[in-house]
């Protein structure tokens, strides 16, 4: 399993009963995570203690459960990039820790190509995680999602890190038409991020479901490769897709047009408590 240490303003502290116990800054949250089917003892008096609940109702969705004063949003660092925390619905606080390990992948990608002109397209690039880290190595970036209001997020957290004056291009729409309007305009990327939901709807009511459009989503990408492409990274949270099924997709549609290799595995975050790594997704990653 891939995961890093170097966090220092967010911490998991512990998770048991379907729960994660977390510090974000100087917040304290508990949010529910499905991959947290042990119920270990909780002898973290924070557990007891937090700023904050996401408790899900029976009827489906859920509310936050505030129980001390917090900021309606505040800042957390990882390294030298800086990003914007909330409290949102289902859950969500905008961004995912365990992508750090991608990020940091990602910059090395970028510094030891020798390049000064790394081209990256970021897809369902959400608040932009993967967009400041790109940026903040020199890279130029597309950043592309449905949401209009994640997309405003995302360029909050390029400007808190400093990268405003980078060059990144910003598009609400569905990542699959805009793909398609890439390959008839020719235009070419050296990295392509994919980070996909398990279901989701575009601007216009697109609906996705991961399982049945992601093979023909990877079939379209292949085409906007540059003729030296660097790095393909494609992330699933989906449960039935596993890290050895998207090796399978990427082995078959990337590697037999431009050569390289594929390595997938799980990726995880470290608990404070016991000292176990909690798995939260997984990641392909093509390179040259």
């Amino acid at each position: 399993m891939r995961y890093t240490e170097d966090w220092k303003d967010y911490e998991l502290i512990d998770c048991s009963g379907g729960e994660k116990l977390e510090r974000w800054g100087n917040q304290i949250l508990v949010r529910p995570d499905p991959q947290v089917i042990w119920k270990s003892e909780r002898k973290n008096k924070l557990w007891y203690q937090p700023g904050a609940r996401y408790e899900r109702s029976r009827s489906g969705g859920g509310q936050w459960n505030v129980y001390k004063k917090m900021p309606s949003v505040w800042q957390v660092k990882y390294k030298d990039l800086t990003f914007n925390i909330k409290t949102m619905g289902f859950k969500h606080t905008g961004l995912f820790p365990e992508q750090a390990v991608n990020w940091d992948l990602t910059r090395e990608v970028i510094r030891n190509s020798g390049r000064k002109d790394v081209k990256v397209l970021n897809l369902f690039a959400y608040t932009g995680g993967a967009t400041v880290a790109c940026l903040k190595e020199g890279a130029s970036v597309v950043h592309v999602d449905a949401s209009k209001g994640m997309t405003l997020w995302a360029k909050e957290n390029v400007e808190a890190s400093g990268l405003s004056e980078r060059p990144c291009r910003w598009i609400v729409d569905d990542c699959i038409k805009f793909v398609q309007r890439e390959i008839r305009r020719e235009n070419k990327y050296d990295i392509i991020i994919l980070d996909p939901p398990s279901y989701g709807r575009g601007p216009k009511g697109e609906i996705w479901h991961l399982e049945d459009s992601l093979y023909d989503f990877v079939n379209l990408i292949k085409d906007v490769l540059s003729d030296n492409p660097l790095m393909v990274l494609l992330n699933s949270y989906t449960t039935g897709l596993s890290a050895s099924v998207m090796k399978y997709i990427l082995d078959d549609i990337i590697v037999k047009k431009k050569g390289g290799s594929v390595t997938a595995d799980e990726i995880g975050l470290p608990v404070s408590e016991n000292g176990g790594i909690l798995p939260c997704g997984a990641s392909a990653i093509w390179m040259k």
